[in-house]
């Protein structure tokens, strides 16, 4: 080591313990006072160990991807059990990576292209079903069972058609779906299945983590989310043969496969006859996809890898605040009907779904009013039932059924938070709120 290097070395593990020090100072932790702190319904849990490797990770300079971002995509493969995580700027970006991945005319007659199908559900987020539309596919959106709120599994073998290539659906909250008949559908039928995993990270299905089922799944990193690299998300599969296509997608849309900085890998790179282009065409600015720059920077993934070390702990609060706030309010199930956890599965919650029974004498508006005035954060089922939404009319779709129970999720149901940031103080305030609208 050079002088030189020996003394950055000792600047940065000074310039390192000041940020600690300095996070002791700048984010001391407030007491829960009631009617006065907020409750929100997610948020970024983090101490000195995110704002360090932060730190650390703008030392470098190194302003694309880069050994934190390589570090967090093994750590995130390995925790779901897939060979393979692409990391990328959002959950919604990893969703429109993961369709157009089956877009690839390299897939053949798997191929997915203009016009065909996939089924999904109506009751979701939008960044679920929008990549179907961007890619010019048709979503045939089923009705959820509202138990669960999750697909009517039952009107699956409804929306399957001639086109069918693909189920692409959420597990709701962190609940998730029905994997061992969706499984069954989508390889008796040779569909492609996607998992949007982007709310259940550590959940577990038939003794197996959620996002590892599908032939790819998705994980959003946004502050609401299960662990947080700010603005991040992740595609991950088992599939040698998706593994360079996600790539692809992902960075320009290039043929060539070497990282960032490196050039060569395969040993042939001026040795190339693709499409009309001469012979000898430099592989590095060779295109095989219509593609993206959808990349995470070495910063964000940095703080991802702080917090890979807490989502044990992280997952198993969702579960412990979700009982927490079932067995306090259970009381109330003559106005409220409390959702619960799919057959086989063991969901890490995202949230704490509540739908207002239809003989309740209240509204969701009345409750959610009132929750709000006392600084009680709410939040809707996301997109309620989407066809209604705005942004989908004259829009080329199809459903099975009228989706009564999408219609009433978009009329009763709403939910509360429980993430790790939440104390039993916290929880304590959001149940006898609820019991004090009730008793008025």
């Amino acid at each position: 080591m050079t002088r030189e290097e020996e003394e950055s070395t000792i600047l940065r593990k000074e310039i390192l313990k000041k940020v600690r020090e300095f996070h002791g100072a700048a984010f001391n932790e407030v007491p829960f006072s009631p009617s006065e702190t907020a409750v929100p319904v997610s948020g970024k849990t983090f101490d000195a160990d995110e704002l360090e490797r932060l730190v650390d990770a703008s030392l470098d300079f190194w302003l694309t991807t880069g050994r934190y971002a390589a570090r967090l995509e093994r750590e995130l493969a390995a925790y779901v059990g897939v060979r393979f995580a692409f990391l990328c700027n959002s959950g919604s970006s990893a969703n429109l990576l993961a369709i157009s991945t089956l877009t690839s005319q390299s897939l053949e007659d798997r191929a997915m292209n203009v016009g065909d199908e996939i089924i999904t559900v109506a009751a979701g987020f939008p960044t679920t079903v929008n990549p179907i539309f961007q890619n010019g596919l048709v979503p045939v959106f089923i009705d959820v069972d509202l138990s669960t709120l999750n697909a009517d599994i039952n009107q699956l073998e409804e929306a399957l058609g001639p086109r069918t290539k693909g189920v692409f659906m959420a597990h709701t909250l962190g609940n998730p779906f029905d994997l061992e008949q969706v499984l069954e559908f989508t390889k008796r039928n040779n569909l492609w299945l996607i998992e949007d995993n982007c709310d259940a990270l550590g959940s577990i299905y038939d003794g197996k983590l959620t996002g590892g089922f599908g032939d790819l799944s998705t994980l959003s990193m946004y502050p609401a989310h299960h662990i947080t690299t700010g603005e991040g998300g992740s595609v991950f599969t088992d599939n040698n043969e998706l593994k360079p296509i996600v790539e692809s997608f992902r960075e320009w849309g290039r043929d060539c496969w070497c990282e960032p900085g490196v050039d060569n890998t395969c040993g042939r790179r001026f040795d190339y006859t693709l499409g009309d282009l001469p012979y000898g065409y430099d592989h590095k600015y060779i295109y095989s996809h219509l593609g993206y720059n959808l990349k995470m920077t070495d910063m964000q993934a940095a703080v991802g890898v702080a917090q890979m070390e807490k989502l044990p702990s992280f997952v198993q609060s969702r579960k412990d605040n979700f009982h927490y706030l079932k067995s306090g309010l259970s009381e109330l199930e003559t106005y409220f009907e409390f959702h619960i956890a799919t057959e086989k599965s063991d969901p890490s919650w995202f949230g704490f779904p509540i739908t207002i029974r239809k003989d309740a004498p209240f509204s969701r508006n009345d409750i959610i009013s009132f929750l709000e005035s006392r600084k009680i954060a709410t939040r809707l089922l996301f997109g309620g039932n989407l066809i209604k939404q705005p942004a989908y009319q004259g829009r080329t779709f199809k459903t099975v059924s009228d989706l009564p129970i999408s219609n009433r999720i978009a009329t009763d149901t709403f939910w509360i938070g429980l993430y790790p940031g939440l104390t039993k103080s916290a929880l304590d305030y959001t149940i006898s709120s609820f019991r004090d609208f009730v008793q008025s």
